[in-house]
């Protein structure tokens, strides 16, 4: 069995052969469910046993890492569950074998610190193995231990402060910070120990927040931290430079005393490197230290606007340093190459980035010092300095006040279309891309007699440039009719689309050039298809009325380009050949609602058996299996249903299947998404005519409550489609009432992770689908009289719940304006249906704070539906009022 394991382990790493690799993987898979302790401990044997080639070592660490740790959340924990359930004897030998072979492997890839980081994420946080800790900080200390094991034990710390939970280690925090320090000190003589503790300390920064609040502690550690950025090692000091850049983030309060005397200086001079890996986190840290300041910008305003101290307070390094950073940054913006590849992140591109962030943060303070740049290099012979001007002026075209931007972009906007025929391709690329910006950002530069006949006839030339020009060319146009339809609609008095604006002289040739760049034979490059067809929605989306026969012709042009596509399918050869088959139809689809949405209802009706019979090809095609094309479908179904209204119903009976299949596709839940989204869309259209497939309908929204492997996103949805559905069947919806009620009792009870920002957006989502749903069913109840039914009386039993819900929602301080609206909305519908029966729970402080907050809030609706349900509160106690 050893000799056999050791020959397979080899062919899984060696072989070239693909037949032999997936039998050598079925073999491994085999030992597994044959007797899975017997190949774990095989395995941990293979990779201990020095005896045996680097190899061989190597892949049974890997393999073993496998079979006890997943980057999947739920077969991570599957795994840990399975390795705690063996026998305690087995799982020390194991334990023992990887130990041991700590610092003995010749493989750059040390295979056994990670085994042993995966066995300890799964027995520290249920307290076992208590002497890891230890024995894995006596191998960094002891004077006895190799090079190799003090590094290979740095390792295993990295990988395990990396993967586990902080509060798991708060226990040992100092311990383990002393060792990583101690590896990372001068005298260490050994770059690869230097470098095992660096990247350790960078996987551990979270939790030594007790160390940087202590002043001492705080000192020892940057002191280090600094001394390994000056290492003649360059991934020593790169690991050193990306501590720097991940301190400033969590520990900004603290850097005051560190930042004039040693990281200025540092990462000046980081920035000023001829190792683009050091130059990038130079770079990196200046980024974060803008991102930080905005932020507590931000706070400063909220904390300002309600009349208290805020927390944290901001040092203003960035504009400090302002004066020494743009120099360098604009020096960096000329160092691309013509040939750069897109997806290379390097010091050009991160100067860019940085130089943006430098102006959303500094502000005003920016343009000064930017000016000259510009000015001295916009001509310059050299294209790599005229490119370079030209970023620096789009970098920042936002963050300064716009008035002192203004007179900036009149001066060179004449410039700025003459290079959209630069000689270099890269320069024609960046100015497309500024020129979209100005459009985006400040449109009343261009929208002007002056420039704007002169740009546009430049922009509409531009498309047939290369890919990745032509694809900026087509997001300037996206924002230019954006910025276009809002300045007419400002100027206009009537509600609805301006009767003309800006862009109607043009309209026709603007939308058939990009539908002709659309078609492109190498419009797969670059995204330069989807920028097309995305710039044609916005135009559709913002033309005035005199653009409504084009807005026509268009839509006859998509459908002719859906049937062509659906007559395609049979011909694809390769799956590159379906993925852009596929993309083509979602983009299509995306276009077809850009377009319904603006058709006058009888022109919609002219040609809606056309469209529908269009997409119902489209879903009964080969192509369905790609959910993003199903997708699309539904969200195209949607518009028409929207636009229709009542119409829609003669296509109900035909379509219904498709939208079950939707609602049943959990695995790709943006189709599950817009299948609940539809069935919200139905019921909004069609009324109490959606009844007779309710009982279907209800049975999948159920099933997917239930369904764990459902995406959480799609849950909420689901709860607030139930109010849709009670709106649109009344009285019929008490079938399904008591089950609906006790599943919103249950969804508003969830708990969360407060630390994880993600689930409490979710939570948020959560809690105001349910809050949606109690109105929807309320008012769906109500009927046409205000008397309490039978429905109405369930409902009531179940209002002091409620309430205690909404209790909830404002004793907790990261609720959002939606709830705030939503809590405000429900309590006034409460009141007005229930009258005198909830008067009294409506008295409640925490009612009363949330109404007072929907009152304060910046958001109009918010603030009418508070007071709103203030004055309905008032009514009920008060009926004669």
């Amino acid at each position: 069995m050893d000799h056999q394991l050791v020959t397979i382990l080899q062919a899984t790493v060696t072989t070239t052969d693909t037949h032999q690799l997936e039998l050598a993987q079925q073999a491994l898979e085999k030992a597994a469910q044959d007797n899975f302790p017997e190949y774990l401990q095989a395995l941990a044997t293979a990779l201990a046993h020095v005896e045996n080639d680097a190899v061989t070592r190597m892949a049974a660490g890997l393999q073993l890492k496998n079979a006890l740790t997943s980057k999947s959340p739920d077969m991570r924990l599957q795994y840990h569950q399975r390795w705690l359930q063996l026998d305690i004897s087995l799982r020390s030998h194991i334990k023992q074998l990887v130990l041991h072979a700590l610092g003995t492997e010749t493989h750059s890839t040390k295979a056994a610190a990670q085994c042993v980081a995966s066995i300890a994420c799964t027995e520290i946080p249920v307290q076992q193995w208590p002497d890891l800790i230890p024995q894995l900080l006596n191998n960094v200390t002891a004077n006895t231990s190799t090079e190799a094991l003090r590094e290979s034990t740095l390792e295993a710390i990295g990988y395990i402060c990396q993967d586990i939970e902080p509060e798991h280690l708060e226990a040992w925090s100092n311990e383990i910070l002393t060792a990583i320090i101690q590896g990372m000190r001068l005298e260490e003589q050994s770059f690869t120990v230097k470098l095992a503790a660096t990247n350790a300390l960078l996987n551990s920064l979270e939790f030594t927040k007790a160390n940087f609040d202590k002043e001492k502690e705080r000192h020892f550690i940057m002191q280090v931290v600094c001394e390994a950025t000056q290492c003649k090692n360059v991934q020593v000091q790169v690991a050193a430079l990306q501590c720097l850049v991940k301190i400033v983030s969590l520990y900004y309060q603290h850097m005051e005393p560190y930042m004039g005397p040693a990281l200025f200086s540092i990462t000046i001079e980081a920035m000023k490197s001829s190792y683009d890996e050091i130059a990038l986190q130079g770079i990196e840290f200046w980024s974060n230290v803008c991102d930080e300041e905005m932020d507590l910008a931000i706070e400063a305003s909220e904390a300002h606007e309600q009349g208290r101290t805020p927390e944290h307070i901001s040092r203003f390094y960035a504009k400090g340093a302002l004066m020494y950073l743009v120099p360098i940054l604009t020096l960096l913006l000329t160092k691309q190459e013509e040939f750069d590849d897109e997806d290379d992140w390097n010091p050009c591109k991160a100067a860019g980035v940085c130089l943006m962030l430098l102006a959303n943060c500094c502000e005003n303070d920016i343009v000064p010092l930017v000016k000259p740049f510009i000015k001295d290099n916009i001509c310059s012979t050299d294209w790599k300095f005229r490119d370079a001007a030209v970023m620096s002026f789009g970098s920042i075209l936002e963050g300064p006040d716009p008035d002192a931007l203004k007179p900036h972009v009149a001066q060179h906007a004449e410039q700025l279309i003459l290079l959209l025929n630069d000689k270099s391709v890269v320069v024609r690329d960046t100015v497309a891309w500024t020129l979209g910006r100005i459009c985006e950002l400040l449109p009343e530069t261009v929208l002007n007699d002056v420039v704007f006949p002169t740009l546009l006839q430049a922009l509409v030339q531009s498309l047939d440039s290369e890919p990745r020009v032509a694809a900026n060319i087509c997001w300037a146009f996206s924002s230019l009719a954006e910025s276009a339809y809002e300045t007419a609609t400002r100027v206009g008095t009537d509600e609805g689309d301006p009767e003309t604006y800006c862009l109607s002289p043009n309209f026709g040739a603007i939308a058939d050039k990009l539908l002709t760049t659309a078609d492109r034979g190498d419009a797969h490059q670059a995204n330069l298809r989807n920028a097309a067809y995305e710039a044609l929605m916005e135009l559709m989306k913002n033309s005035a009325q005199d653009c409504y026969p084009i807005v026509q012709s268009v839509t006859k042009i998509i459908m002719e380009r859906i049937k062509v596509i659906l007559q395609m399918e049979s011909q694809l050869q390769s799956a590159s050949d379906r993925i852009q088959y596929n993309d083509l139809q979602s983009l299509l689809c995306a276009t077809l609602q850009s377009v319904l949405r603006k058709m006058k209802l009888e022109d919609a009706q002219a040609i809606s058996d056309d469209i529908m019979t269009l997409l119902l090809q489209m879903f009964n095609a080969g192509n369905m299996k790609s959910g993003g094309v199903r997708e699309d479908a539904l969200l195209a179904v949607g518009t028409l249903v929207e636009v229709l209204g009542i119409d829609f119903l003669k296509y109900l009976e035909v379509f219904q299947m498709h939208l079950y299949f939707g609602l049943e596709n959990a695995v790709e839940y943006q189709v599950c998404l817009a299948a609940v989204g539809l069935v919200g869309d139905l019921c909004r259209a069609l009324n109490a005519h959606i009844t007779p497939c309710c009982d279907d309908i209800m049975h999948r929204l159920f099933t997917n409550l239930r369904n764990e492997q459902v995406h959480r996103t799609v849950k909420p949805q689901i709860l607030s489609v139930f109010g849709d559905i009670a709106l649109a069947i009344g009285s019929e919806f008490k079938k399904y009432l008591l089950l609906v009620l006790e599943t919103l009792q249950q969804a508003s009870q969830t708990k969360v992770d407060k630390t994880d920002y993600d689930m409490v957006d979710c939570l948020n989502e959560l809690r105001e689908g349910c809050l949606e749903a109690y109105t929807g069913i309320i008012q769906g109840l109500k009927g046409e009289d205000d008397s309490v039914n039978p429905g109405l009386e369930m409902v009531l039993t179940h209002v002091p719940f409620i309430v205690s819900f909404i209790e909830e929602i404002a004793n907790d301080d990261d609720h959002t304006d939606g709830n705030v609206a939503a809590c405000a909305g429900l309590i006034g519908d409460l009141c007005t249906i229930f009258k005198n029966h909830v008067a009294e729970l409506m008295d409640r402080p925490l009612v009363q704070e949330i109404l007072t907050e929907g009152r304060r809030s910046k958001v109009a609706k918010t603030k009418s539906l508070a007071f709103w349900a203030s004055k309905a509160i008032r009514k009920a106690k008060n009926p004669q009022q």
